[in-house]
């Protein structure tokens, strides 16, 4: 029978991974801190995977950062994911391509793609838009 590799939690931990499973910001959070609960209670990596659906080496890799870093380790690190095709930096353009063609936005999507040198598609202009406008109106201008 193999050897079943526990993880020792203070109340306080407990109580905080008990807060990130019913309130955690994201779902893979919610499901890291599970696992942990789930370890604490001297269960197997492999029952975890089967009960949460996801693989042993999911449950030990979140074991072995929840160790080293604490509930801080379970959080997805900035930096993850892919970068933006349109920054911050080409906003300038963006709102000059949209003011020029306010009522054809697949005009004004035409025109930035040539004059950035990138390809996008439109929802990718849109989401651009959507959060440049929201941080337009956080700032108040």
């Amino acid at each position: 029978m193999p050897r079943i590799k526990t993880v020792f939690i203070s109340a306080e931990q407990k109580t905080a991974l008990e807060k990130g499973v019913k309130y955690g910001s994201t779902p893979s959070y919610r499901k890291r801190c599970q696992a942990i609960l789930l370890k604490s209670e001297k269960r197997t990596s492999l029952a975890i995977a089967q009960e949460l659906g996801c693989c042993e080496m999911s449950v030990n890799d979140w074991m072995k950062r929840f160790e080293e870093q604490g509930i801080e380790g379970l959080e997805v690190a900035k930096g993850r994911g892919g970068k933006s095709i349109l920054q911050q930096s080409d906003s300038d353009a963006v709102r000059r391509a949209v003011q020029q063609h306010a009522q054809r936005l697949s005009l004004a999507k035409a025109e930035l793609e040539q004059e950035l040198g990138r390809t996008f598609s439109q929802l990718t202009l849109q989401r651009f838009l959507k959060k440049t406008v929201a941080a337009t109106n956080e700032l108040g201008g």
